[in-house]
């Protein structure tokens, strides 16, 4: 009984290293099918349909979707003409040989892959080159505008290949499919107009997630829409643009405004920043030490309607003078705690009640 029951497929290992293991088995398979087939010349080429329970019994050992698979890789490698829609949809698969004949190949690996050799300068793909890049819709002319450009790249690289064909689908299709890309994207693309709003999601984002004045962003808008009017640029992004705008302003506003030296009076929800409060710390006073004063602070300066060009400094001024008191009274001499000496006329225990709540001295300065 014989190990091998059936005749074996016989390939090559140059052309399996070269297009690859499945490619070489489905190749010399679909060679091995028209040879017991009667093929239908068109044109200079011999065309066979092979069903898919044809193929199936065949070759076994594959599902129908990797013939299709493998079958595509040798369409784009320029090996194989198809004809006919996707096996799965058509359940049958009319092919030819890149390769003008009068019969059907008996060693299309040594036929078709004996020698490579560089690009001739005056290179033009064949017919079938062409007809298997309009199976992708690609216009003829946009083919032949590629031309140039394949021919002049690998002249001065001069490296050979088998199958310049091949090499040549594979460029179009590249280029082609960036150039659909790119039409998708500009297709999607308008030109800012007068009437230009943000979106709904685009307002959430500024005012609930960065925390933006709504009235902030509001008036960013005429800004934002007069500028790339005049700009005359299109854009499928103008709401990420304007999210990056009103971002970058609203920053530079809140960094003016921290910054700010022009006298202001002082809000009635003012807060000492929290700068102030790491100088604090340099200075080993007690941040709630700190804290405790703030209210008295802003209800005081809010009543004289004074005008400063930075609170925190004043803040700052009041705290240091209030802890140094608080600091010599916690200090003084136990011999004279009782007695104030002469010298120090303002300390608090020399002074009624009255005088404290009348002391303004640290807003003076």
């Amino acid at each position: 009984m014989s190990l091998i029951p059936e005749k074996p497929l016989v390939i090559s290992p140059s052309l399996a290293a070269t297009i690859g293991l499945e490619e070489t088995v489905l190749l010399q398979a679909l060679n091995e099918f028209l040879s017991h087939h009667k093929p239908e010349k068109q044109g200079d080429y011999q065309w066979a349909t092979a069903h898919i329970k044809q193929l199936t019994e065949l070759l076994p050992f594959w599902q129908p979707q990797d013939l299709q698979r493998i079958a595509t890789s040798l369409r784009d490698k320029g090996i194989l003409l198809i004809a006919s829609a996707p096996l799965l949809e058509s359940n049958e698969l009319r092919f030819a040989f890149n390769e003008k004949s009068s019969e059907p190949i008996e060693q299309p690996v040594t036929r078709a892959h004996s020698s490579s050799k560089t690009i001739a300068p005056g290179w033009q793909p064949e017919a079938d080159v062409i007809q298997q890049l309009a199976q992708y819709n690609i216009p003829p002319e946009f083919c032949r505008e590629q031309i140039p450009e394949f021919v002049t790249y690998w002249t001065e690289r001069g490296e050979p290949r088998y199958s310049w064909g091949s090499r040549f689908i594979k460029h179009v299709l590249r280029l082609w499919r960036s150039q659909q890309t790119e039409d998708a994207r500009r297709s999607q693309e308008t030109p800012m107009s007068r009437d230009w709003q943000p979106s709904r999601d685009a307002l959430e984002i500024l005012t609930r997630q960065a925390g933006i004045n709504s009235n902030f962003v509001e008036d960013a808008i005429p800004e934002f829409v007069l500028y790339w009017m005049e700009r005359g640029d299109s854009s499928s992004t103008w709401n990420s643009r304007f999210i990056m705008h009103v971002k970058r302003q609203w920053a530079r506003f809140t960094s003016a405004m921290e910054h700010d030296t022009l006298p202001k009076p002082l809000a009635a929800n003012w807060r000492p920043s929290e700068e102030l409060y790491d100088v604090l710390t340099l200075a080993n006073i007690p941040r709630p030490f700190a804290e405790s004063l703030v209210a008295e602070f802003v209800l005081y300066w809010r009543e004289s309607g004074q005008l400063y060009g930075s609170w925190n400094t004043k803040f700052l001024q009041q705290v240091k003078r209030a802890w140094s008191r608080q600091s010599m009274a916690n200090h003084q001499d136990p011999l004279h705690g009782k007695q104030q000496r002469p010298h120090r006329p303002d300390s608090t225990r020399s002074r009624t009640l009255v005088d404290e709540l009348q002391d303004r001295s640290w807003a003076n300065t």
